[in-house]
């Protein structure tokens, strides 16, 4: 008998890997730990999946294989839309509804035996057709009677697991289904003695699941679509090369992409009489929703499948293309994500761009912070200048330079406290690539026009500081555009957080705030310094329109549309002495937007924002007045 005083540590291996959907990347999310047992540990049983054992965990590395299963009906019921959609919209649970476990018909009297379901409605719905079995044709069938069910959207198969090798209670059956309660040791690179499906195919009755890959990564494909996917994960030491643990997931079923994103049509408004005509470009601001911040608890509605980077930057990719944009301001842009997918996507497509970060630190990880990035098409434009603005540096220059505060006072502190929220803003000058020559109609052609794009402190219970980065984010544009001359265009756009009612639109919109706006008079304490100045002096000299509202004439009712907020967050401002919006797009009507789920992100918006899409025209000098 073992003695389990002998065995001082628990190995634990973890294994999860997200629905596969087609064209998107999957990672194995693979990790094996160890844990000190304690005497009171030591006889209990373990879960499944671990082992005890008398050292920790050595250094170990993986290796993987993916299979691909047999084709099978997803849904017995023949009203069921899924039966012939492997579409993500068809498969959320929007579109399934409850807690999206499939159910098998475990009744050896009914007809419906053995028949698997997408949900309890179409099996409710198949029910009624059912019929009772001749009892004679019953005990043929109840030999091998199914249990019920259940698969999650990460799709852990039990069956599947038990086989693991190494895991504490289970009987990995090998060579030739002979049981064995453990493993010898197994070469790095040798993966033919262990569960290589055999006895598995055997269960399904002929049905084979195909090797397809040893890579870590995989891409589903078309002939992946509908069939189950199965990774195979097993870890060596990396010293000896043996075999430590092993485990294998099954997917639920591989979705087909998503289908073209939404056509986005454009208003479009008459010129005045008399205008000059100059160059024309697009302009597009987008939050796109970081990773970090797309979490099940924040978006308990949206599937943890639809809200993985892999599939929301397809879909934000195609919206992008569709869009068509020459320039175009992006917010909440993960550090990690600019650098290995966003970059090199938006390069393939004819864009340059810049990035900046926030300038808080990564959340535990390298890369996981958001950001600001900017992208130009190149057949459009050539950047001249590029220079982004930290408002923690304009706080600190304020406090100091401005406000003569000692930088270890107490009030300065406390000031710095208040604005110092890390948000960020770029500005780029960008030079037309094929310049417009002069005319009779437009003597004095503009070449050039200054882009700003910014994220503006989100916190609802922080307008004052909104209010703050608003203004200073306004100085220092007209610091930089009146030095080079009063006649470059300029367009500030981005989430500022702040609906057409805060004192940061009236800003934007009006050059001045009311002295009497609740933004304005935010009750202070010991804990909430005053950092605004008097709202007299709270002003700029820009004349702003915004391009939704002059194509519209009004602003839209959402650009932000979750189950908790629901209102116009962000905005593409233009100089109107030198620019004019000639068409706008339009955003969805609830109707659309609530198609797929039940608010954003869903299936079909990526993004808990909606895109802004404007097309801009330049004025020239001569414009009448």
């Amino acid at each position: 008998m073992m003695n389990t005083k002998e065995y001082s540590y628990s190995w634990h291996l973890s294994l999860r890997v997200d629905r596969p959907v087609e064209g998107c990347t999957m990672r194995p999310h693979a990790y094996m730990y160890g844990k000190k047992l304690d005497d009171r540990e030591a006889d209990k049983p373990l879960p499944p999946h671990s082992k005890k054992m008398r050292e920790p965990p050595p250094n170990h590395e993986f290796s993987y294989r993916w299979f691909r299963g047999p084709t099978h009906d997803p849904c017995a019921y023949e009203g069921c839309p899924r039966r012939n959609s492997f579409s993500p919209h068809d498969w959320s649970l929007h579109a399934i509804g409850g807690s999206g476990c499939s159910l098998q018909c475990v009744s050896t009297q009914s007809s419906l035996f053995k028949c698997t379901f997408c949900n309890s409605n179409c099996f409710v719905s198949a029910w009624k057709t059912q019929y009772t079995v001749p009892r004679d044709m019953q005990q043929q069938s109840r030999n091998n009677t199914p249990i019920r069910q259940r698969s999650g959207s990460t799709g852990s198969n039990d069956n599947d697991d038990a086989r693991s090798v190494g895991s504490s209670g289970s009987m990995g059956r090998m060579n030739g289904g002979k049981a064995s309660a453990s493993t010898p040791g197994t070469p790095r690179g040798y993966v033919g003695g262990y569960n290589t499906f055999g006895d598995y195919n055997a269960d399904l009755k002929g049905e084979e699941w195909i090797e397809i890959s040893r890579d870590q990564i995989y891409i589903a494909g078309p002939e992946d679509v509908g069939r189950k996917l199965k990774l195979e994960a097993a870890a060596y030491s990396s010293e000896t090369g043996e075999l430590l643990m092993h485990r294998v997931v099954k997917t639920d079923l591989v979705l087909s992409r998503a289908p073209d994103p939404l056509k986005r049509s454009f208003v479009t408004t008459k010129a005045p009489s008399g205008a000059s005509g100059g160059a024309r470009f697009r302009i597009a601001t987008y939050n796109v929703l970081a990773e970090i911040y797309a979490t099940q608890q924040q978006y308990p509605y949206c599937d943890l499948w639809a809200l993985s980077w892999e599939y929301r930057f397809q879909n934000i990719m195609r919206e992008i293309i569709d869009a068509s944009p020459d320039v175009i301001c992006l917010q909440e842009v993960q550090a990690d994500h600019y650098e290995n997918h966003l970059y090199a996507a938006m390069s393939d497509q004819g864009f340059e761009g810049v990035y900046k970060q926030k300038t808080r630190q990564s959340m535990g990880l390298a890369g996981k912070v958001d950001g600001c990035a900017l992208f130009w098409r190149r057949t459009k434009f050539h950047l001249v200048e590029s220079y982004s603005i930290e408002f923690n540096e304009l706080a600190q220059r304020q406090a100091t330079q401005v406000l003569g505060l000692s930088s270890r006072s107490e009030e300065a502190v406390s000031f710095l406290n208040r604005l110092s929220k890390d948000n960020v803003a770029q500005l780029v000058v960008l030079e037309l690539a094929q310049p417009t020559h002069a005319s009779r109609a437009n003597r004095d052609p503009i070449n050039q026009v200054c882009i700003a794009n910014t994220h503006l402190y989100s916190n609802k219970d922080f307008p004052d500081v909104k209010l703050w980065q608003a203004w200073q984010l306004l100085q220092e544009l007209e610091n930089f555009v009146l030095s080079r001359g009063t006649n470059l265009p300029l367009m500030i756009c981005g989430d500022f957080n702040s609906t057409p009612d805060t004192a940061v639109y009236d800003l934007l919109a009006r050059q001045t705030v009311h002295p009497g706006h609740p933004d304005v008079n935010v009750t202070v304490g010991d804990d909430v310094p005053n950092v605004l100045p008097d709202p007299m002096n709270i002003t700029h000299s820009f004349q702003l329109g915004s391009a939704y509202q002059t194509v519209l004439g009004e602003e839209p009712v959402q650009t932000n549309y979750t189950t908790n907020f629901k209102g116009v967050l962000d905005y593409a401002w233009y100089s109107v002495q030198n620019l004019r919006p000639i068409s706008a797009a339009p955003i969805p009507d609830e109707g659309i937007l609530t198609r797929h789920g039940e608010a954003l992100p869903s299936t079909e918006f990526s993004s808990d924002h909606i895109m802004l899409i404007s097309d801009m025209q330049i004025l020239g000098n001569s414009r009448p007045s």
